[in-house]
């Protein structure tokens, strides 16, 4: 299905976000009649004769050929991810994590530099510096935000511009379009991780980004069941990191992509519920009195909230807060004490999730470093889910006074 719908006067008609996450992608009529697309457990795909292999080697025919290479449920994934985001093309993974080193070790050679805005996800920081430096692939790490540092760190060897937005777990967000202006001017490409904004919130590429990526384990998803990453751009750019994923074979299984495309049928619905969650559950701790401060663009208070609200849509429902005149262990106690959220890693399921970061991520970090990284011993993180707006502040209201 288009993202265009035509109606009454010939004019092609922009569909809605939920229109396009249900739909986007899939065969009107499917095999078996069925009205979902079936699982492939196919690890090889089979031809009727050698002509029919040529034909396949010669012209490309839109078919399959082995697994590691791609499957018909992948396909029918990516054109949705693809409606949903703006772009040309998308490239599924395994993991986010898996993706973002698909494009660096598509993208970077031995001598390339990598500029990250230093607000990042710790293992994308440590797979730059502990291994892409293995390979002689320099990373220049600059204060997020800080646009005139992130152009001086730009050397000739500079390959990619780094940042997500907004960044975790401070909730940060960048510019897009100065983002994008500054990789344009300098001709460099530019990467956004917006796995936090979701395409539902945040479309950098209509702001000028090459590529965007997702962890889709999170709201993609939406359901804490599966792993999956994707990358998407231009479709030329991003097809030798493609042909790549086929040698290194970072590709999902045939029932992990079913799981990830149900989900994405409720991709917008969950988003609504998300976002009203979070800036709740935000505007409540900001006026609490044991509570510190609160990170979360959607707030005035917030360092970003201007670019923030000029360039989203929505703010999601991760919110990050300090505890007032807590250590780490009185810290942990508020955790301990909610009863509505687990407590673990991740975000953007249905299920909140609440979790310390010095205690989750950072435990056996040096405490230098985590103050480096502005990681507090009385800092929380809350993925808020789509349970009842009232219940969450309740149990936070409880477990803050317990």
């Amino acid at each position: 299905m288009s993202h265009d719908a035509g109606h009454s006067g010939g004019t092609p008609r922009k569909s809605g976000s939920s229109t396009v996450a249900v739909h986007a992608g899939e065969s009107r009529h499917k095999f078996g009649d069925a009205i979902t697309d079936p699982i492939f457990c196919a690890a090889t795909y089979t031809f009727p004769d050698t002509q029919s292999v040529i034909d396949f080697i010669e012209q490309k025919l839109p078919r399959e050929e082995y697994g590691r290479y791609g499957s018909p449920n992948e396909k029918v994934v990516e054109s949705k991810l693809v409606e949903l985001e703006g772009a040309e093309a998308a490239v599924l993974y395994s993991t986010g994590m898996a993706a973002f080193v698909g494009l660096l070790m598509a993208r970077c050679n031995a001598g390339d530099e990598v500029v990250f805005f230093d607000e990042c996800y710790h293992r994308s920081r440590e797979f730059c510096a502990k291994h892409m430096s293995r390979f002689g692939v320099v990373t220049r790490q600059v204060p997020t935000g800080d646009y005139e540092a992130m152009a001086a760190a730009i050397t000739p060897s500079t390959r990619l511009l780094v940042s997500e937005s907004p960044t975790n777990p401070h909730l940060s967000v960048v510019d897009i379009e100065r983002f994008a202006d500054l990789g344009r001017r300098h001709n460099i490409e530019t990467v956004i991780d917006a796995t936090l904004a979701t395409p539902f919130n945040l479309r950098p590429i209509e702001a000028g980004v090459d590529y965007v990526l997702h962890s889709a384990t999170k709201y993609l998803a939406g359901h804490n069941d599966l792993l999956a990453g994707v990358l998407l751009g231009r479709a030329a750019a991003l097809e030798p990191i493609r042909k790549l994923r086929g040698i290194m074979g970072a590709i999902n299984s045939p029932h992990n992509i079913y799981l990830l495309q149900r989900g994405l049928k409720t991709f917008a619905l969950r988003m609504e519920r998300h976002n009203a969650n979070g800036l709740a559950v935000a505007r409540f701790l900001e006026q609490h009195p044991r509570i510190e401060k609160v990170y979360y663009p959607g707030l005035e208070s917030h360092r970003d909230y201007d670019i923030a609200r000029r360039t989203m849509r929505g703010f999601g429902g991760l919110v990050t807060f300090l505890v007032r005149d807590a250590d780490w262990r009185a810290t942990a106690r508020v955790v301990d004490a909610c009863q509505v959220p687990r407590i673990g890693p991740s975000l953007g399921g249905v299920e909140s999730l609440i979790e310390q970061p010095l205690v989750m991520s950072y435990y056996e970090v040096p405490a230098d470093e985590r103050r480096k990284y502005g990681i507090a011993d009385n800092m929380i993180r809350l993925s808020c889910g789509i349970e009842n707006t009232e219940d969450l502040v309740a149990d936070l209201a409880q477990a803050l006074e317990a």
